[in-house]
């Protein structure tokens, strides 16, 4: 049985077969849903058998829950380790910013998922290794934060937890309105969107979070 649940993909070993079912499950929830995809269709897409898949993870909903972490158990140690890095707290904030922004970038699908699954609320158990991970990934920004109040940079009266969803929260309503933008824009081909996103939209978000942030002059 594969070990998932109360631990991170950082403890949990994988190999080929494991992650070749993990694209392939990625790919299959985000186009068909979670109800709409079978560990039959899984396994025929991922050319492997069905008794395959059923040992490596048991079940469906723990397929989702190692897909889930597997994707973004990442962010948690690119948030760590930014922790650490000797940067001033506006440069800190960017680059986390920047995490984010390309991590969801590479991880399109795992969120569709995360979207339908977190307002269907029908598998809150898959769900609840993802919000320890959150749980965690908060502390983690919440610490970057504290370190720019120390230095008398970053305001007092912030509201920490709302900083994560304002960034995510203008990636999506850019992404999901994807043709709006793309004509408003001018933005003719796939290349020019995504290059957008990388400069453009996180130079925005970067400037909307320092303004939260940021004392006024």
């Amino acid at each position: 049985m594969y070990p998932i649940r109360n631990t991170t993909m950082s403890n949990i070993e994988l190999n080929d077969k494991k992650i070749q079912i993990l694209e392939v499950a990625e790919k299959l929830f985000s186009e068909k849903g979670f109800e709409g995809t079978s560990i039959r269709d899984i396994s025929k897409h991922a050319k492997i058998n069905i008794a395959m898949v059923s040992y490596y993870f048991g079940s469906k909903e723990r397929l989702l829950e190692a897909l889930i972490l597997y994707k973004t158990s990442d962010l948690k140690l690119q948030l760590e380790n930014l922790l650490q890095e000797n940067l001033e707290p506006v440069e800190k904030v960017n680059k986390l910013i920047e995490i984010y922004v390309n991590g969801i970038c590479l991880n399109k699908g795992i969120y569709r998922v995360l979207h339908f699954e977190l307002n269907t609320k029908k598998r809150e158990k898959s769900m609840i290794a993802f919000t320890e991970l959150k749980k965690g990934n908060l502390k983690s920004v919440e610490r970057i934060i504290t370190q720019g109040q120390e230095k008398g940079v970053f305001r007092k009266d912030i509201i920490i937890p709302l900083i994560t969803p304002t960034i995510i929260g203008t990636f999506f309503h850019f992404h999901m309105n994807k043709s709006f933008f793309e004509e408003l824009l001018d933005l003719k081909t796939e290349e020019m969107f995504n290059n957008y996103i990388k400069t453009s939209l996180t130079k925005h978000i970067q400037q909307t979070i320092k303004a939260l942030l940021v004392y006024e002059n």
